[in-house]
């Protein structure tokens, strides 16, 4: 397949996570991935999504930038967002670290993320806010 991009800003709302793990989903069908592989994209960026409307903006209005790129074989992701942020990104990264315990969030998005894809990484936006890169081979 030849490579291939795209770029998509939406809402910071929830109802916008299943819309956004549904386009990354078909896009990537160019590349035959199997029902697992699908899966684990669906996944990841149903959790990357999602950190950046709940944690980035916390209830507040926003907006979540989905980059998607096909190279080859391999689907590379980029879901930022221009919130407040993370104070520590190591310890984010840490099984079950949540900021928002008392909400029940299991703290493990970046955990899920990270075993499901080839790639991941977290940093600062310098707009403000957070930048999760994922890749992922597709084997198909």
């Amino acid at each position: 397949m030849e490579n291939n991009s795209f770029k998509l800003e939406f809402d910071a709302k929830v109802e916008n996570v299943s819309f956004a793990r549904g386009v990354v989903a078909m896009f990537a069908a160019g590349l035959k991935p199997t029902l697992s592989e699908v899966n684990d994209l669906k996944t990841a960026v149903s959790e990357a999504v999602t950190n950046s409307i709940v944690h980035g903006y916390d209830g507040k209005q926003g907006k979540v930038l989905l980059e998607t790129k096909i190279i080859d074989n391999k689907i590379d992701i980029l879901v930022t967002d221009f919130g407040k942020g993370i104070e520590d990104i190591d310890m984010a990264l840490q099984p079950f670290f949540t900021s928002k315990a008392q909400e029940e969030h299991s703290g493990m998005g970046f955990t899920l993320m990270d075993s499901f894809m080839n790639y991941l990484e977290v940093k600062a936006n310098p707009e403000g806010g957070l930048i999760v890169h994922m890749q992922k081979v597709i084997k198909g």
